[in-house]
């Protein structure tokens, strides 16, 4: 366990932020708009009640069927209608994916999870899909998947298999959604994400920003997340990874910057859920990084790859997390906080006491 807890009574905790699913655009957007120390600042004080701040989650993610996908995203080179040079690949199959499984838990991963460039599984892939799961399970290690839109029958599929989280990113606010994708809707995307929410399974949600939005839709996407009714338990937020071929392959860099902002904005609207660092990461240097664990992220995907596009290596984390004091996060499976620990240290509140 980190130094960073205290044995400070629990009646002397800090009182818990409230965790609320009514944030306005104009709340949000004010979030946005606090000067940096301030903003980070909040993040870190709401930080340190639910979750150990030197302490951050890891797992690995496997492109377990690439390429070949109908839907037009623009930022993804997996579509069938750019022409990227991706090497197609059908389904792996099971053995093979466990074989990457043993080898993510031997590297420190805590979590597995498997991504499928599909608009939806079909009926003849789900047998597949439900023997990963259990197999990634019975390793010991929590399994996730992104495999596409879900309808209920096939959400209770994997439930039943025991899959613990199901991505389905919400790409962007509803506003600039259009200007991404058309061949779904974002209705589509929330009725997958409520189909995952009747099965019983965690939810993993969230989004991609430097794609030429404005601040006003990274705040009009949270604002669509934290208002859910129930927050994701992870919360990816993407990095633009530009890809020659796609039509967002010349877009301008966001500022990392406002990169952090919308990870400090995430922390506060969403405490209680884990923020990840995905893709783009290899893009981001070491002191961006602590910036990020800083401002509330406390999650991230470790190994070469993410799906297709490069992720810092994965010693390169750990020699990180080593000079941060940072730990990987152990956790049994199927838990996940939901109240503040009063064990945890509360600088602020401390100082104050003092």
């Amino acid at each position: 366990m980190s130094t960073a807890l205290s044995t400070m009574p629990a009646e002397q905790a800090p009182p818990q932020p409230e965790i609320r699913h009514d944030w306005t655009r104009r709340e949000v957007e004010a979030l946005f708009a606090l000067p940096f120390n301030d903003l980070l600042f909040r993040a870190q004080s709401i930080h340190r009640r639910y979750f150990d701040p030197n302490q951050v989650q890891v797992s690995t993610l496997l492109s377990i069927k690439t390429g070949a996908c109908p839907e037009d995203c623009a930022y993804c080179p997996q579509s069938t209608r750019y022409d990227t040079g991706l090497e197609v690949e059908k389904l792996m199959e099971v053995e093979k994916v466990l074989e990457q499984a043993r080898a993510a838990k031997a590297s420190g991963a805590t979590r597995f999870c498997m991504g499928a460039a599909w608009r939806c599984p079909k009926p003849r892939d789900m047998p597949h899909v439900v023997a990963m799961v259990k197999g990634v399970r019975e390793l010991g290690l929590e399994s996730c998947m992104t495999l596409g839109m879900l309808t209920r029958e096939q959400a209770g599929q994997l439930a039943e298999a025991g899959l613990d989280y199901y991505n389905h990113n919400l790409d962007t606010s509803p506003e600039f959604y259009g200007d991404i994708i058309t061949t779904r809707t974002y209705r589509d995307r929330l009725e997958t994400l409520d189909h995952v929410r009747e099965a019983g399974m965690k939810v993993c949600s969230g989004g991609i920003v430097g794609m030429g939005e404005q601040q006003s839709d990274r705040a009009g996407l949270l604002q669509q997340l934290a208002n859910l009714p129930q927050h994701p338990e992870s919360v990816p937020v993407n990095m633009l990874v530009r890809v020659q071929g796609t039509p967002l392959a010349e877009e301008e860099d966001l500022d990392p910057f406002e990169f952090i902002r919308t990870i400090a904005v995430a922390r506060i609207l969403m405490p209680a859920s884990h923020v990840r660092l995905s893709a783009g990461r290899e893009e981001m240097n070491e002191q961006m990084h602590a910036l990020a664990y800083f401002a509330g992220a406390n999650s991230i995907f470790y190994g070469e790859k993410l799906l297709t596009t490069p992720n810092p290596r994965a010693n390169r984390d750990m020699a990180l997390f080593a000079r941060l004091g940072i730990e990987p996060e152990s956790r049994p499976l199927s838990t996940e906080p939901t109240a503040p620990s009063p064990l945890f240290y509360d600088a602020a509140a401390a100082s104050e006491a003092g």
